[in-house]
């Protein structure tokens, strides 16, 4: 729909490589020159310094790329919202989500997306949000739902709402009745953990840090890979767990465990959509906007 020159600009720009671009777009590294010279002639300006090995945008170009951004959102809206009209919006979207939010967040938006837009078909898969990367990466999922952010420079990554993760005690352990700890009890604790590369615990890492833990200095009685597991342990042993506020509603409700303050410790994390630098996907698209709609915002 719109002028591939910024297409191919915009390849060359991310991957800052002419044979990366070309092979992304399926033409030829000259005809990736051409359209950049092409661009380059039509402003006036020179968009890239080019070396014998290295890419790097000029001023110019960096100023175009920030537009040609904007553009995009704005192509791929007309695109979303001209569909909705006509009702077109159809096929396979391949989603991937960690564990915390696969389980406790998005089913409801997945539900409230197929009342809405039954013609999408939606397969869900579940795994830890290094996992869900991997399958991003590897083109097996087209639009990716984490906590955690691990800066990957392939992926880009969408804020989309927060998650607090709080110490959690079951009924069975000594001092559940107390309201609060101070950081250096957690050492002295057994404490359930997710697994390695799990987003829950590269959080929970980085905020222990802040006030002075160490993982390494923690008594860890055992890594579990899912929050079920971690609940179902919790509740028939006296020992805590740092686990997501929306895995544990329910069992809030019903008494059957309690948060446990940790002074001068707070575990915030943001939920991030991800998707692959450089591939649009129109179904993932509309999934997106229409969860920030609704219950992710």
């Amino acid at each position: 729909m719109f002028d591939f020159r910024l297409q191919v600009f915009y390849a060359v720009a991310k991957r800052l490589s002419f044979t990366k671009a070309g092979e992304e777009l399926f033409i030829t590294q000259p005809a990736v020159t051409k359209h950049i010279h092409e661009l380059e002639s039509h402003f006036r300006q020179k968009l890239f310094e080019r070396n014998v090995n290295q890419v790097a945008l000029t001023p110019a170009g960096r100023t175009l790329l920030k537009h040609v951004e904007e553009l995009f959102v704005i192509y791929r809206n007309i695109e979303l919202d001209l569909n909705d009209i006509a009702k077109k919006h159809r096929g396979l979207l391949r989603l991937g989500a960690s564990t915390t939010v696969a389980q406790y967040v998005i089913p409801p938006v997945v539900a409230a997306f197929h009342q809405k837009y039954n013609s999408v078909q939606i397969r869900l898969k579940s795994d830890n949000t290094e996992e869900i990367e991997r399958l991003l990466l590897n083109g097996e999922i087209e639009l990716g739902i984490i906590e955690g952010h691990t800066k990957n420079k392939a992926i880009h990554y969408t804020a989309i709402s927060k998650d607090e993760i709080v110490l959690v005690a079951g009924m069975l352990y000594p001092d559940a009745k107390k309201d609060s700890i101070r950081p250096e009890d957690l050492k002295k604790i057994p404490l359930l953990l997710r697994e390695p590369g799990s987003g829950t615990l590269e959080v929970i890492a980085l905020a222990l840090k802040r006030i002075g833990i160490k993982m390494s200095s923690l008594n860890i009685e055992m890594h579990l890979n899912s929050t079920e597991g971690i609940k179902s342990y919790l509740l028939h042993s006296p020992c805590m767990a740092f686990i997501s506020i929306h895995a544990v509603l329910k069992e809030l409700e019903h008494r059957e465990c309690r948060i446990i303050d940790v002074k001068g410790l707070t575990i915030e994390r943001p939920f991030y959509f991800i998707q692959a630098r450089g591939e649009n996907n129109t179904n993932a698209e509309l999934f997106m906007r229409f969860a920030k709609q609704h219950n992710l915002k």
